[in-house]
């Protein structure tokens, strides 16, 4: 977004090589619209999956709330539900086509950084020693983690778990409902989230993303270890899990008995911050707002983050830019990451849960379809994702 701008800027990445870590994620069409306002639409539906339909159930597979997603919804855009890995990969590749040699850098971990009136010195750990760079502006898009959100802000209190544990992967498997469908399933114990994120081996099967999530500690504790995209998991630990999950249209338990690699983590996210900005310095993406994986909206946030800083930095010197983005962003970001902590719209899972745990003949016995769009809509509107009237 900066090079289509006329922007130079330089990409510093800690890891010393870029690797497709993680599994499936979505970006939403207000992330989508970005993306595709830089020519990346073709590249995205080579290694992608256009979600055609979002549906919530209980464990048993009974819809409880289903809907249009994307262009089939009545945006001018897509969903896209994609390998976060390919999706990281896909970018870096057109970045290094489009901006000059030499501006994306892998082995640079930030140490420190000084600023005044003329811009900002940052001094990074490489393999060959100490380097300094000198830029007007200086952006932390280094993740939950943040190096730089730590020295903006020594005495934040870090991560913070909700006490659930997710185990996921991905794994080829036959296409269910037309091969482009996202679903959420569950009851009040445990939730699986499934969905394509690539075409399968065969035209008749897909890379299938799963995630099954589950409350195993106390909201607020420690978590159990350093959140991590490629921690091993087992299915011994959820099994159980599994098995209370009996949908007809997928055969959960053994899906998940064909998957070679497993991961876990824990759901966390962190306190949203009083203010991003120090001068010349702010933060961006998971660094800024990390928040928990519900609503499918963590990296659409980061990518409409981009968006407002570049075009603030067109018009506006780098102290007025950044502080216009922190008035924009942040205000914007924290009712998202709250709106998370409360479940965002998969609440309405956990309604249906408490009002009918074996099941209903008629979804109207159980919730009324104001109660429920207002949860899945309302978070849409939110999110700055809803769809177009009449759409």
């Amino acid at each position: 977004m900066l090079q289509q701008r006329g922007i130079a800027c330089t990409l510093l990445e800690a890891a010393e090589e870029i690797r497709p870590l993680g599994v499936g994620i979505n970006a939403l069409p207000h992330c989508i619209r970005e993306l595709a306002a830089l020519d990346l639409l073709p590249r995205l539906d080579a290694i992608a999956i256009r979600t055609r339909q979002l549906t919530y159930a209980n464990h048993l597979g009974q819809t409880i709330w289903s809907e249009p997603r994307g262009t089939f919804g009545g945006h001018d855009v897509p969903q896209f539900s994609i390998h976060r890995g390919r999706l990281q990969a896909m970018l870096w590749q057109a970045a290094a086509e489009r901006l000059p040699p030499g501006s994306l850098r892998c082995g640079h971990r930030l140490l420190g950084f000084t600023q005044d009136d003329q811009g900002v010195t940052a001094r990074f750990a490489t393999c060959a020693g100490e380097v300094t760079l000198q830029g007007a502006a200086l952006i932390g898009a280094d993740g939950i983690h943040s190096t730089l959100r730590a020295l903006l802000h020594p005495a934040d209190g870090g991560i913070r778990w909700n006490g659930i544990q997710m185990w996921r992967g991905a794994v080829d498997w036959p296409a269910f409902d037309g091969g482009d469908a996202m679903v959420i399933a569950g009851d009040a114990v445990a939730k699986l989230v499934l969905y394509p994120i690539a075409p399968g081996l065969t035209p008749d099967s897909r890379l299938t993303n799963w995630v099954i999530y589950a409350k195993t500690g106390e909201d607020g504790s420690a978590p159990p270890r350093r959140e991590d995209w490629s921690r091993r998991g087992r299915l011994d630990d959820f099994r159980h899990l599994v098995d209370r999950l009996s949908l007809p249209f997928n055969d959960t338990a053994r899906m998940i008995g064909a998957t070679e690699e497993i991961f876990e983590y824990p759901m966390v996210d962190r306190d949203p911050l009083p203010w991003w900005t120090q001068g010349r310095v702010s933060l961006l993406g998971d660094a800024a707002h990390a928040m928990y994986p519900v609503g499918s909206n963590g990296a659409s946030q980061a990518v409409l983050d981009a968006r407002c800083l570049a075009d603030l930095l067109v018009d506006l010197a780098a102290l007025e830019a950044l502080a216009a983005y922190d008035a924009a962003r942040r205000p914007a970001t924290t009712a998202i990451v709250q709106s998370n902590r409360g479940g965002g719209p998969e609440r309405v899972i956990g309604l249906v849960a408490q009002r009918a745990p074996d099941g209903f003949a008629a979804i109207g016995d159980v919730a009324t379809p104001e109660e429920i769009a207002a949860i899945c809509g309302g978070y849409a509107q939110l999110a700055g994702f809803a769809r177009p009237a009449g759409g």
